[in-house]
């Protein structure tokens, strides 16, 4: 089976289990982005599914979103608008605090980062219980852009992030973990 054929089937494999850190099981995708083919896969494969979208920018919260949100954004021929940590934009912002599933955090954007109406398409690395994504779903609409998709490379259903979400968003993963993976 060659390297491409291989990586089509079997995601999981790259991505990396640590059970305990900071409290939590952590999901790393550090051995997926290192095989190219596995990396440029996934990048396509989210690519495809929101190709046809009307897609102005891609917004990403900081840090491993950045890598997946960046890499899709030069995918799709789009605008790339980070989202990071208070105190580490230039310009001014917005901010906005909120609860992670171990600690409280706040994350800011530059105030004229989105435009009235701009189709913004989030992403992120992964989907646990919805914390981080929603701030960043609030932080964009409070600039007035519109949510057209919401995208990640790992969705832990067992977490039932959705829920925090809503069912106003077409939301896609590629891979989904449930109780039975742990």
């Amino acid at each position: 089976m060659d390297q491409k054929n291989k990586c089509n089937l079997d995601l999981k494999s790259r991505i990396r289990r640590i059970p305990e850190f900071k409290g939590v099981v952590f999901w790393d995708i550090t051995p997926l982005l290192k095989e190219s083919q596995c990396f440029k896969d996934c990048i396509k494969r989210l690519a495809d599914h929101y190709r046809e979208k009307s897609i102005d920018v891609i917004v990403s919260n900081e840090a491993r979103g950045f890598i997946v949100g960046a890499a899709l954004a030069y995918e799709l021929g789009v605008g790339f608008i980070p989202i990071r940590k208070k105190g580490k934009l230039p310009y001014t912002c917005i901010d906005l605090t909120y609860k992670k599933e171990y600690e409280c955090d706040t994350i800011e954007i530059h105030e004229d980062a989105i435009e009235k109406n701009q189709k913004v398409l989030l992403i992120d690395d992964l989907l646990a219980t919805g914390g981080t994504i929603k701030a960043n779903i609030d932080l964009v609409e409070k600039l007035g852009g519109e949510v057209v998709g919401i995208g990640f490379l790992i969705e832990l259903d067992y977490l039932d992030g959705r829920k925090n979400i809503g069912d106003k968003y077409d939301i896609f993963s590629l891979i989904h973990y449930k109780n039975t993976d742990l």
